[in-house]
This record gives structure tokens, sequence and C-alpha cells, in this order.
């Protein structure tokens, strides 16, 4: 009773009470108000007055009570229509998202229709941003959402208004409604144009690519969410051939992602198994002839005794995102298997440039060193210039405590990358790795052997040692050991091999070596 007292039916039914027994005293204090002009008694008269009184009151409640409800269910109506509208759109662009795509029923026809030539037609277009976390990086989250809602506004300017969705982050859909095959190829490339015009955020001026893929419905599905499917594997194919590529889709593409997937899945199984094992490349002093390392490399056999290549598995370990577990397993066993090795022989590891975004990375490595009992300064870590590009920052951070540590840190790959000078001033390197594309053609290649005696005179200066890959022949280990350089590897000192097979080469390369 006190709940309802206190609610506002409560307080008009109190007020409408009060008032009608003012009225009713008013009424029994004035004769011509309490029927006083018939002829009946006080007692009827009180009566009437009080129940015309009571029946005026309850009219007036029943309507306040009517409007009141009425009040209500609009504003319970408003509240569902914002719920619903706050459920199918973005927060940041005010874009329909994947919900509201799933709702998009009208290009469809209605159940026990035929689809004829007249049937609705759509085109979907899946869009990715290329480029968008190095923007992000540059001006920040809040200029990285500028960017976002710069796009969306774009394309909402250029599609029906309810045909741009965000599906979340920089993932885009378009729907086209009744879009001739023929203009589709022209369709995608002006949503690609309209996405890479330069944007102006705080004074800068930033610039993202963009990825498309488009299916149609209904010739490449039944439903919608079936062609916005096919239009991601359409996207996936786009994106894997470069940046602003657009491409329809086709069947073949959806075996391609049939096979990636059961290949991620072995690939998984793989790692979780601990199938891939590290095999271990000798890398030799060319001053002396002594090994003075070997660089762990991944390689995998798989159940039918077949050799997966790592660069099929290692592309897919970083975008999937297994690439850390795997370094993990893999570096943990080299830090055993270098503990049967003599003490001034290092182990070398290659780093994914995926891995450099990892802040615990540096960490990671020295806990494993540790775990395994490996000094940090028998650890030497491979880094290529791509990992350096994305957050600078980072990376330099990460350099700088392994450095403290004792890990000794090598710029692999070097002068295949487009800033190896500005690398070398920034970072602190302890050796550079002349790429073997540079071995190949050192000899009878004058402009070669220039950039060869140039980079091992610019690390001579820089007091960094000089490694060179994919040493193959004796004229190749001839021409590098006049040119001064440091180490040595290739298939002529010999190949990847199981950590058994490395002792047996350190002790057949010390018998060699006494003997000569």
């Amino acid at each position: 009773m006190r709940d309802f007292l206190g609610s506002r039916a409560g307080k008009q039914f109190l007020l409408l009470s009060a008032l009608a027994a003012c009225l009713c005293l008013l009424g029994r204090q004035s004769p011509w108000l309490a029927y006083g002009t018939f002829p009946y008694a006080d007692s009827t008269r009180i009566i009437l007055l009080t129940m015309n009184v009571a029946g005026l009151m309850s009219f007036i409640y029943s309507a306040l009570r009517i409007y009141d409800l009425r009040k209500e269910m609009a504003q319970h109506r408003q509240a569902e229509l914002r719920a619903d509208w706050t459920a199918t759109h973005d927060h940041l662009t005010q874009l329909p998202n994947r919900y509201a795509f799933e709702r998009l029923k009208l290009l469809q026809p209605e159940r026990g229709e035929e689809e004829t030539a007249s049937t609705p037609t759509a085109t979907v277009f899946s869009i990715d941003l290329d480029g968008f976390k190095k923007v992000n990086d540059l001006v920040g989250h809040s200029g990285g959402d500028t960017l976002l809602k710069e796009v969306s506004r774009r394309l909402s300017g250029f599609a029906p208004a309810g045909r741009v969705f965000r599906f979340g982050g920089d993932e885009f859909i378009v729907v086209a409604k009744d879009l001739p095959a023929e203009k589709e190829d022209q369709y995608a490339r002006l949503l690609i144009q309209l996405i890479t015009r330069p944007i102006m955020i705080g004074g800068l001026s930033t610039q993202v690519g963009a990825s498309v893929g488009y299916a149609r419905w209904p010739t490449h599905g039944k439903t919608l969410e079936e062609v916005s499917h096919v239009s991601d594997v359409a996207l996936y194919e786009a994106k894997a051939s470069g940046t602003n590529v657009h491409s329809l889709f086709h069947p073949a593409m959806q075996d391609k992602v049939i096979e990636r997937a059961r290949f991620e899945r072995k690939l998984r199984t793989a790692v979780s198994d601990n199938v891939i094992r590290p095999f271990y490349q000798p890398l030799v002093n060319l001053r002396t002839g002594s090994v003075c390392g070997f660089e762990a490399l991944a390689r995998w056999t798989d159940e039918d005794g077949k050799s997966i290549s790592p660069q099929q598995f290692i592309g897919v370990a970083e975008e999937t995102g297994m690439i850390t577990a795997l370094f993990q397993q893999l570096l943990l066993e080299s830090c055993h298997d270098a503990q049967t090795w003599p003490e001034h022989v290092f182990l070398s590891c290659n780093i994914s440039p995926v891995q450099m975004e990892d802040r615990l990375l540096a960490s990671r490595i020295l806990n494993i060193c540790a775990s395994a009992g490996l000094p940090p300064r028998r650890l030497e870590i491979e880094i290529t210039e791509n990992a350096l590009i994305d957050d600078p920052e980072l990376a330099g951070s990460i350099i700088d405590d392994l450095h403290a540590a004792g890990v000794r840190i090598a710029l692999d790959d070097f002068g295949t990358g487009y800033s190896s000078l500005a690398q070398l001033a920034r970072y602190k390197f302890d050796k550079i790795k002349i790429d073997k594309s540079f071995v190949s053609s050192s000899s009878g290649d004058d402009r070669h052997e220039k950039i060869v005696r140039a980079m091992i005179g610019l690390s001579r200066s820089l007091n960094i040692e000089t490694t060179v890959e994919g040493i193959e022949q004796h004229t190749q280990l001839a021409y590098f050991v006049a040119q001064g350089c440091d180490i040595g590897q290739g298939y002529l000192f010999g190949k990847a091999m199981s950590a058994e097979d490395s002792v047996v080469y350190l002790d057949d390369h010390r018998d060699i070596m006494r003997s000569a």
C-alpha cells in the first residue's frame, strides 16, 4: 500500500480523494449544490451528492490513468527503438552493423515466389582497409577513429542509405542493388578510389589503402549472409594479391579457403604435439675455419614423411597467432640442444616481424634461456628490417632489453630492405647478415661486387661482424674470404641437421682442423 501511495497513480488517487472530500463538504454547506431545489430528504441529497462526486472523480482518475498508460507505452516504445538502434548500429560511425545486415530482407523474394528475370539482384562488396594500423599508430586511437568516420562518410555518400555497414575494426560492407554485372568491376574501383584519397587528421595528411572482394546474390548464394561469406573469401584473395586490389568471387577460391583451413588445423595439431623441431645449420669463422655457431631452423615432417617448407607454415603461423607458441617451443629445445656444444659455439634464432609487436618478447626469451640454463651471451637473435618498421619505439625497447642481458642482435637479410642504413643508425646491432641474393650474383657482376664491398666496408667501419648466407661454391667462399667477411653460412659448410648430427659434425670438423 505504501508503494502504491508513493507512486504517480497513488498520488493522483490521494489528490482526487481530497478534492472529492472538499466538494462533498462544500455541497453539504450549499443547499443548491446538494439538490436543494428538489423535494428530497437531507440524507438522500447527501447520498446523491457523494455518488456524483465519486463518479466524477473516478472518471477523472480513469482519464489520468489512461493518459499515463499511453505515455508510458510511448516511452517504452521509444526505449525499444533506441535499444534496437543501438544493437543494430555501430557506435563510432553510426553505420548499421552486422545484425542490421542480417535483417536486410528486402532484396530477397517472398516465400513461394519464383525467381524471374525481374527478381531483384544485389552485389555485396566486402572492404578491408590496408595500412590502417600504421596510421592508427601514427595519429593515435582518436585519429584512427577520425579516419574510420571519414571513410564511413565517404561510403555513405556514395551508396544509398542503409546499404553501407561496418562489421567491426576496419571492415566495411556495401550492398549495391540491381547493379549490372558488367559494372561491378568499375564499382569496386570507385570504392577503392574513395577510400584511398588522402585524409587530413590533426593537420597531418594520412592515407590508407583498400582491398575489395565482391560476390553476387543470388548467383553466389541463396541468402545475403552466404553471399557476404563468399565475398569475404574474395576479399582474402584480393589482400593476398597486394594493396588496392579488388577481386570477384569464383568457386576455386572457396576450395583454397577449405584447403587453408585444413592446413591450419594440421599446423595447430603439429604445434600442440611439438612435431615441428629445430634443425641446425653451421656458421663458420672464415678467418680460422672453426665452427662458431649454429642457426636454428624450423623443420616439419608430417605423419606421411613429407617435409613441409617453412615458407609455407611460418606465414600461416604468423597470421593465426601460433607463431609465439611455436617460437617458444623451438627456442626452448634449441637452448637445451646448445648445451651439448662447446662453450664458444653460439645459438642463432630468427624472430618473426609479428613477434616484434609483443611487448613481453624480451622477457619471454630471457625466461626461456634461464629455464634451459643457457647463458644469454651464447644466444644471437636475428631480426629482419621489416620487423623494425611497424613500431620503431617498441622494437628499440626490445633490442635494448636483450642487449642489456647479453644477447647479441643481428640484422638479417641486409641489403634487401628499403631503409638498411637508417636501421643501422637507429639501432645497435652486433652483426649484419648479407642476403644470399648478393652471393649468387657477386662474381661476374661488377655492380653487385661494388655493393658487397660497400656493405662489408660499412660493417667494418661500424665495428660490426658480417655473416654471408648462401655460400655453395668454393669460388664464392674464396671471394668473401678475400673481401674480409667474418662468418660464412651455406650448403658448402653443411645443410641443416638434427641436434644429434650437429654434435657429430662438430667432432668431425674438429678432427679435420687438427689434421689440417
